[in-house]
């Protein structure tokens, strides 16, 4: 099906709705989210619910906002990852247009439930880069995201092969009790990559879904992404769209690779967790940035196993970095902050992904021309790795330094990692990404959730 075939009926409405949402700059501060929906609160009452789920592990109230009344229960939480915003605009919009709209709510006759914000703490650790998302330079400067085992996302209890994980978080411990409590037949988690096109997850083959949700983005002015995969292992429902991720796959993948799936530790998903309900989940991921690569399928003169072996020989050059900066900083480092453990979580991960990089690179099936999109995205990630966590190790010492317990061989440890910092960050800027419209970006997951709304209820009717 044809992306103009597909955009008829429900869609083009559901489309024109995401076309509506006004232009914005901005994301929304973990303050602001709360003034927002309470404020929606307190002027529809006989639509919107509060229920409290739980606390941050600071001690910050997490809750989650219930409007409408209908039997099905459809879920959308925002902040799983601290570094992707997106969806604290999405969550407004959709919840704002729920209340204003009445056909809109009984044409889904659901009880849509949002949280707004499930990981406050790391959020407040982007917020700096908030009011200018479109500056590069000053999002991998502010950037913040967790260490594995401390991701909302990822931090689900599992065992699996000799895998076992039972840290949860609190914020998690939330997440669960209210998907136990409503039990949802959609779970949306809102997530956002960080240059190139538009792709999905789904946990299974929705009849129609894959056609919708690749008609969503040329519909909204923004590329379908034709690049390298997240990840190899997840099964491709069509262009731009895959099968969620699973931690069971990925731990036997690396078992198999002959690495230990334990040195980097983390649990499952919200999506397997949900399962046992029998929801569908649901993945839009979006770029900030794009780039007329994202989905150039041209055959290019670099092979594909080429293109591999240089990911992998960068991604392993990154963890040494980091492992070099990192043992030369302890002995002077006082305060283990959230910054600290995530550079020494991902630095491990950095030369993790490195061999499995390099055991793609044997499989005769890469020894073919690479793509236009496939040289891109995999230049992008290393780019990506490289100034996300060169800048959490710049800011965890900064936080020793402007305390003023850093002493000169931490200064020292600072000036040689902020050298190397600003010359990838040069690297970086000589590709020219385009900055895509936020409200378009949020317009994506609107139209998203929407759609597969209106196919499971379909399904359910048929």
């Amino acid at each position: 099906m044809t992306a103009a075939a597909s955009t008829v009926g429900p869609l083009e409405d559901i489309l024109g709705r995401a076309r509506r949402v006004p232009p914005t700059s901005t994301f929304p501060t973990v303050d602001e989210l709360v003034v927002f929906f309470e404020e929606l609160l307190a002027a529809h009452p006989a639509l919107v619910r509060r229920r409290r789920i739980g606390s941050s592990r600071t001690g910050e109230p997490l809750h989650a906002y219930a409007v409408g009344d209908g039997p099905r229960a459809l879920l959308l939480v925002a902040g799983v990852h601290p570094n992707e915003p997106i969806g604290l605009r999405t969550v407004q919009h959709l919840a704002a247009m729920l209340v204003q709209d009445r056909q809109l709510r009984a044409e889904h006759d659901a009880t849509w439930w949002f949280v707004p914000c499930i990981d406050p703490d790391g959020t407040r650790l982007n917020e700096s880069w908030f009011t200018t998302p479109t500056d590069r330079a000053a999002y991998f400067r502010g950037f913040y995201r967790p260490a594995p085992a401390e991701q909302v996302e990822w931090s689900f209890p599992l065992d699996h092969a000799g895998v076992w994980f039972d840290r949860v978080l609190p914020e998690t411990q939330a997440l669960m009790r209210l998907i136990d409590e409503v039990r949802p037949d959609l779970l949306v988690s809102l997530h956002n990559g960080e240059s190139g096109g538009v792709y999905y997850y789904l946990t299974r083959d929705l009849p129609g879904a894959v056609e919708a949700l690749q008609a969503i983005p040329p519909a909204l002015g923004l590329p379908l992404d034709d690049g390298e995969p997240e990840s190899p292992l997840a099964p491709v429902l069509g262009t731009g769209v895959f099968a969620m991720i699973d931690a069971a796959a990925e731990v036997d993948h690396l078992i198999t690779l002959g690495i230990d799936p334990t040195q980097v530790p983390s649990g499952d998903s919200s999506a397997a967790y949900a399962d046992r309900y029998g929801a569908l989940s649901l993945v839009a991921e979006l770029p900030y940035w794009t780039h007329p690569a994202c989905d150039d399928r041209t055959v290019t003169g670099t092979s594909y196993r080429q293109v591999l072996a240089t990911k992998a020989d960068r991604l392993d050059e990154l963890g040494q970095v980091l492992t070099d900066a990192l043992d030369a900083a302890r002995p002077h480092l006082t305060w283990r902050t959230p910054l600290l453990r995530a550079t020494q979580a991902f630095a491990p991960v950095m030369v993790q992904a490195a061999l499995a990089e390099r055991a793609r690179v044997d499989d005769p099936a890469n020894d073919r021309p690479a793509t236009v999109a496939e040289v891109h995205s995999n230049t992008e990630v290393v780019h990506s790795f490289r100034l996300r966590f060169t800048g959490m190790a710049l800011r965890a010492l900064d936080a020793e330094l402007g305390a003023g317990v850093g002493p000169h061989p931490l200064r020292a440890v600072r000036a040689q990692l902020g050298a190397r910092f600003d010359a990838w960050l040069a690297e970086a800027l000589a590709t020219e990404l385009a900055p895509a419209p936020i409200e378009r970006l949020v317009g994506v997951q609107i139209a998203a959730a929407l759609a597969i709304s209106h196919l499971l209820r379909t399904e359910v009717q048929a």
